[in-house]
């Protein structure tokens, strides 16, 4: 089985490639199609091997969370059915079939909508400078999380009284996010979007857990992106939810089952990767080696590529089945 790295449409204009999606034009000034490759990410550096039907997992799971989350917050999903798309994202229907969204274009916000329910760092770090407003490595110094007061005596793991909204900003490629205090987010967009979207993503993120624990998972935190799009009155804009929902790639699911307080969980997500990565000596910003300057060009091992997709497969069975 092998993994579809880039997509291939020549007669459609690609406009952006990601971590994992490549964005295109279509025939329809309203709309863009949005492709999940099988490319995989770790530490902001693209492995060289992708994970076969990440793509189309993350895609099943998007939808799913779409569908299910619409009645609270609309979302920019047109079809995933590729039958129902222009004519000349159609042609393409073999590769595209299961791993396409036609979507809604939205002036996209500028922050990254952040919510935990649990005391947990989103990932490990081999660098110092991403440790610096980590929940559990900023809680441990100094009881805050992203500025924020938590009570103390609370440890790794641990259930947040309260669902925690900690915005960070949306970086560039290659570049990392950066965590901010609500006042600065506030600053950054203006206080009532910032009210309406912390608002918006907390109530999201309840309704998920909920049934994400009905199907014994526990969703430790995740990640949102919104959108504006004009209101069907025109004099107006109205918040849309867009890129992805819910995934693996973007939130961290744990197993109910096992869950512990008080020490770091097994998850649903890149964790096992970012693991075996360090464990064979990855370090972003490597100058020498036969692996290439900053990181870039490792390659996974087949092993691991197999228990990456088994992982992502799972969580997709456990929360759709």
């Amino acid at each position: 089985m092998s993994a579809l790295l880039n997509s291939d449409l020549p007669e459609l204009k690609l406009l952006s490639k990601g971590k994992v999606r490549d964005i295109y034009a279509t025939s329809s000034p309203d709309h863009l199609l949005f492709v999940a490759s099988d490319r995989i990410s770790a530490y902001d550096v693209i492995l060289r091997n992708g994970i076969p039907d990440k793509g189309k997992i993350l895609t099943k799971i998007s939808h799913f969370w779409f569908e299910k989350l619409k009645d609270i917050v609309p979302n920019h999903v047109v079809t995933v059915n590729v039958d129902e798309m222009p004519e000349e994202v159609r042609k393409y229907k073999d590769q595209l079939e299961g791993r396409t969204m036609l979507v809604k274009k939205a002036k996209v916000i500028p922050l990254e909508a952040i919510v935990r329910g649990y005391l947990t760092d989103r990932s490990s770090s081999l660098w110092p400078n991403q440790l610096q407003g980590s929940a559990w490595s900023e809680y441990k110094k100094s009881g805050t999380v992203h500025g924020i007061p938590l009570p103390s005596g609370l440890v790794e793991s641990q259930k947040l009284p309260e669902p925690l909204f900690t915005p960070s900003t949306k970086a560039e490629q290659g570049q990392h996010d950066e965590n901010i205090s609500p006042e600065q987010a506030s600053k950054l967009i203006g206080e009532k979007l910032y009210l309406n979207i912390s608002l918006a993503a907390v109530e999201l993120y309840n309704a998920a857990a909920e049934y994400a624990l009905s199907r014994g998972l526990i969703l430790a935190d995740t990640k949102f992106e919104f959108g504006l799009v004009p209101s069907a009155a025109g004099d107006s804009e109205d918040i849309i939810l867009i890129d992805e929902a819910l995934t693996p790639d973007s939130s961290r699911y744990w197993p109910a089952a096992s869950y512990e307080a008080g020490k770091p969980q097994p998850s649903f997500d890149k964790q096992y990767l970012r693991d075996w990565l360090v464990a064979a000596g990855f370090r972003k910003g490597l100058e020498n080696g036969p692996e290439g300057k900053e990181g870039q060009g490792w390659t996974i091992d087949e092993e691991v590529v197999e228990g990456t997709r088994k992982r992502y497969a799972e969580a997709l069975e456990m929360l759709t089945a």
